[in-house]
């Protein structure tokens, strides 16, 4: 299945703010997002401001800046400036920088150069570098389906594998849910209970085929990435929890209370708890990599046993 963890869009620049009268309408509770033309933030000195930061960043041609650098180019604080950028564009400057970075890489390779020209050109310093940023983003669009799966076909299978019974389900977007258990009609009952208002639930084993056999390979431990398509629904802060888990390296960990402070809510162990177990789309979107303050494996939605041979088999990669 074709990659699509990795940020497939460049977040837009800031533009100068719309006259109130003609600013799209916005249907209640819509929230602006960083794909949109339209800032969050519409004040004409703070949008002026980030374009500089952004024209600074486009100008570096992928060379690697800091925030400090960026902070002293527009004389402001780095956490002022990151605050700002966030609230005007919804991304923050390194992700700005590396969505760009990204879209230079794919644009060199569209044109014909190697994969190590395309690498070094757009500014990585290796090809690992390249790896790492692309699986840091999700760069998910936004679910096909409403809440409930209201709207969805989705297709599912159910094939073993070393941790027990797995079952895969996906929209025609993209993987939006998988489960391990012991008995089909659990993981089926999971799957209806996860998606209740879906427009149809069907069995497909050999459409989900390649899907399956990727999964199944990274449970053996024959490949350390799971790397194919998302389709799921998530809340802003749900959004940030798992690019955060995605950012981790096989082999590695974090405590919840690291996650609670990268994504800028250090008192939010408790909804970064959360946010892990309501991931529908868990070993995609990792989060048998977050560990208890004191080391211990912390709970599971597939049990404890399940999270811990998880971590086995990927640390034999680290």
């Amino acid at each position: 299945m074709d990659a699509a963890l990795a940020l497939e869009e460049t977040p837009a620049r800031p533009r100068r703010p719309l006259a109130p009268e003609s600013r799209p309408a916005r249907d209640e509770g819509q929230r602006p997002n960083a794909e949109t033309a339209e800032p969050r933030d519409t004040n004409a000195k703070h949008v002026a401001l980030v374009r500089r930061v952004c024209d600074y960043i486009e100008a570096k041609d992928g060379e690697p800046v800091t925030l400090a650098e960026l902070a002293r180019h527009v004389e402001m604080s780095p956490w002022h400036l990151q605050r700002l950028f966030k609230k005007v564009t919804g991304v923050s400057p390194r992700d700005f920088a590396d969505a760009k970075r990204s879209a230079r890489f794919r644009d060199k390779l569209r044109n014909g150069e190697s994969i190590a020209g395309a690498t070094y050109g757009a500014g990585y310093g290796s090809s690992s570098r390249v790896y790492e940023r692309a699986h840091r983003q999700l760069g998910m669009t936004p679910a096909s389906y409403a809440k409930g799966g209201e709207g969805a076909k989705i297709a599912y299978t159910i094939v073993d594998s070393p941790l027990g019974r797995l079952l895969v389900a996906a929209t025609g977007k993209g993987v939006c849910f998988t489960s391990l258990g012991e008995g089909d009609e659990t993981l089926h009952r999971a799957l209806e209970a996860e998606y209740p208002k879906a427009l149809s639930i069907t069995r497909d084993d050999e459409g989900l085929a390649p899907a399956v056999e990727a999964i199944v390979a990274y449970l053996i431990g024959e490949t350390p990435h799971l790397d194919m398509p998302l389709d799921v629904r998530s809340t802003a802060f749900q959004r940030r929890v798992w690019n955060e888990l995605i950012a981790i390296p096989v082999g590695e960990t974090r405590t919840y209370k690291e996650i609670a402070a990268a994504v800028g809510a250090p008192k939010a162990q408790r909804a970064i708890g959360r946010a892990c177990a309501t991931n529908p789309v868990a070993m995609l979107v990792p989060c048998h990599r977050v560990l208890r303050e004191n080391g211990e494996l912390g709970g599971y939605r597939w049990g404890t046993e399940r999270k811990g041979k998880l971590l086995e088999t990927e640390a034999e990669w680290g």
